[in-house]
């Protein structure tokens, strides 16, 4: 039996969070009704026999992680019995490709065990999926045919298994029955593990991450080889270094894969690889040629987002090192050979301000270079923007801390000189206090480490031995998460209290979708003179680069440049959920901001997300945040911990 599309939902969101969570919450981020999650529910458990793969309690419905995870691995190709619409369209598509003379309409409604009607739907379906593919439907009474070039075919069939295989993983399995692949599983990791040390060896960096996508075009372009499906010879030759990946891609189809491709196949793999999985290192060997005009956009591009989003990313090395992706990102955009990335989902709600400037950053590019890019191709580049940035991240995150510690031979130096060879990285001493009786009111560091009761401890304090064991320095690290945690939310509690209105708080928000949505939303603020119309579209037109849905509950849509007259922010809430791109939210907060208030824009905007990131903290807001003073209340309570 095959999963729905809607059962592959809860399955994902189930798999993403050990908590539990309640049929309500599960139904608003569906779309449907708990009555509905329940009866999806029974029927993942009536197909796990042995034990169930969902467990359910008074706190609500959990996964066993196990059972769920295998039933997800082994049960998404349906029989013709129980195909649902995009398993019946999947299923006609793989059909398509593989018959020369095409299909028949009346024998395909006979085997899937539905309507003539049905297929016809189906097959407007089929055409919607070949839109920008390059490839068309013919028809002649009731024969369809597949019509277009090898190469768009092979695109097509990558389309098919980057949509089936779970976004985050790389499921062999999955991957073999989404992309009808028949090679033995047991080829691929000593493939990938081969393919990988010779690139290396060959002096490339290789983004491993995209080679799991290269696999997936080797595997297709051997399955399609070996029914008879090569693509044409090239007419080009290789330059040296081309040939060295060809003749390792070669090697290893041969070897574990028993196909022997052509030089037509052998030179668009080549292609794929240099374009998605590597890197060229500076050597001899790989030299490097970069296209100045590139660089120039990328310097470009990078310049407006470091002052935009007053980020430390305006560095030669890091220009040249993105400039490269971008160039080999130009050459995948004229074959629309986009590169998948598993990170994407987690990059956006747990970095939602690097992936911001890489919206800025890619916005910028794709304007200049005529191109447009998804989310998965925004991700590579916030990981460079991430990399970027993690040095001065390291340097913000370490807190001041003073020891009080009363004098006693070497006592103190010795508590300090472990603190420090243990806890540098984090925490530095800044001071050191040896009386007995300190002035307290004085320290304003931000944690204290003392060996003596303080007269009133706070949330700074920590009490220690004077020869520090193993454990507390495990109660220091979690004293430095909280007090970092505690500042952060300290500076959004202000922002927000400053930034929010009662006019501008919506409850229920009612739309459709995130367009309606956001002109909503923006209404209160038009009618404050905070923003005008066309703020409004610039929200638009962002939300149309990237999805602003951060998190499973939370959306945050804002133009790209600060032109509100104040920063202020609209909320809405749904009674239920809104449709947001392909997922649902519960709460939008359109913010907007000023030019004035651009150093506003990291607290609020990274905050935000991770305060409506946490299961809890949203249920509770949900539930009692039903007017704008409640709203606060329990803004301030989350916040306050």
């Amino acid at each position: 039996m095959g999963l729905s599309r809607r059962q592959d939902q809860l399955v994902d969101l189930l798999l993403r969070d050990d908590r539990w969570i309640t049929a309500a919450s599960l139904a608003d981020l569906l779309g449907v009704t708990p009555r509905s999650v329940r009866s999806y529910i029974s029927a993942l458990n009536a197909r796990s026999a042995e034990s169930p793969a969902v467990e359910s309690g008074p706190a609500g419905y959990r996964a066993n992680r196990a059972v769920l995870g295998a039933l997800r691995r082994t049960g998404s190709k349906p029989t013709p019995n129980n195909a649902g619409p995009r398993d019946r369209v999947h299923t006609l598509v793989r059909e398509l490709l593989e018959a020369d003379s095409g299909v028949d309409v009346h024998r395909t409604a006979e085997r899937l065990h539905v309507s003539e009607a049905t297929v016809d739907a189906d097959l407007a379906r089929v055409r919607e999926l070949l839109e920008g593919t390059g490839l068309s439907l013919e028809r002649s009474g009731p024969r369809v045919m597949l019509m277009g070039t090898e190469l768009a075919q092979r695109r097509l069939v990558s389309k098919l298994a980057h949509e089936e295989m779970t976004q985050g993983s790389f499921d062999v399995d999955q991957l073999r029955r989404s992309a009808g692949i028949a090679a033995d599983r047991a080829a691929f990791a000593p493939f990938r593990r081969e393919l990988t040390a010779g690139l290396v060896e060959q002096g490339y960096y290789v983004n491993e991450l995209a080679a799991a996508d290269v696999l997936l075009h080797v595997a297709i372009a051997a399955d399609r080889v070996a029914h008879g499906r090569a693509l044409e010879i090239s007419a080009v030759d290789l330059e040296p270094h081309q040939q060295q990946v060809a003749d390792l891609l070669d090697s290893l189809s041969r070897q574990y894969l028993g196909v022997t491709m052509g030089r037509g196949d052998l030179h668009h793999l080549v292609s794929l690889v240099l374009t998605r999985a590597v890197a060229p290192k500076s050597s001899d060997r790989t030299p490097v040629a970069l296209d100045p005009q590139i660089e120039q956009v990328v310097s470009r591009a990078v310049a407006h987002a470091a002052q935009e989003y007053l980020v430390d990313i305006l560095h030669g090395d890091f220009i040249q090192r993105l400039s490269l992706h971008v160039q080999n990102l130009v050459l995948r955009a004229r074959e629309q050979a986009w590169s998948r990335n598993p990170l994407t989902r987690s990059l956006k709600s747990t970095y939602p301000m690097v992936f911001q400037v890489a919206v800025s950053i890619a916005n910028d590019i794709s304007q200049e270079l005529d191109m447009s890019l998804g989310d998965d191709e925004i991700a590579y580049i916030a990981m460079h923007v991430g990399g970027r940035l993690e040095r001065s991240r390291r340097a913000e995150a370490v807190l001041t801390a003073t020891i009080v510690c009363p004098g006693y031979y070497e006592l103190h130096e010795l508590l300090r000189s472990r603190i420090d060879r243990s806890l540098g990285a984090s925490v530095e001493v800044v001071a050191v206090e040896t009386n007995m009786d300190p002035d307290w009111s004085s320290i304003t560091t931000d944690l204290v480490l003392t060996t003596i009761e303080p007269q009133v401890p706070d949330e700074r304090t920590v009490l220690l031995p004077p020869f520090l064991t193993e454990a507390d320095t495990e109660r220091i690290s979690a004293a430095v998460s909280r007090r970092r945690r505690s500042l952060r939310l300290a500076r959004l509690r202000a922002e927000l209290e400053h930034y929010l209105s009662p006019e501008a708080f919506v409850r229920p928000l009612v739309a459709a979708d995130e367009e309606e949505a956001i002109r909503r939303l923006g209404e209160p603020l038009v009618a404050q003179g905070v923003i005008d119309q066309d703020y409004v579209q610039r929200a638009l037109e962002r939300e149309r680069l990237s999805s602003t849905a951060f998190t499973e509950t939370l959306a945050v849509p804002h133009a790209l440049k600060m032109t509100a007259g104040r920063t202020a922010l609209s909320i809405g809430i749904a009674d239920g959920s809104v449709r947001w791109g392909g997922g649902r939210v519960q709460i939008v907060a359109l913010v907007a901001f000023s030019e004035e208030d651009r150093e506003a824009f990291q607290t609020i905007f990274e905050q935000l997300v991770e305060v409506f990131s946490e299961h809890e903290s949203v249920q509770r807001i949900l539930r009692r945040g039903t007017d704008f003073a409640g709203f606060l209340d329990e803004l301030a309570a989350v916040i306050d911990g």
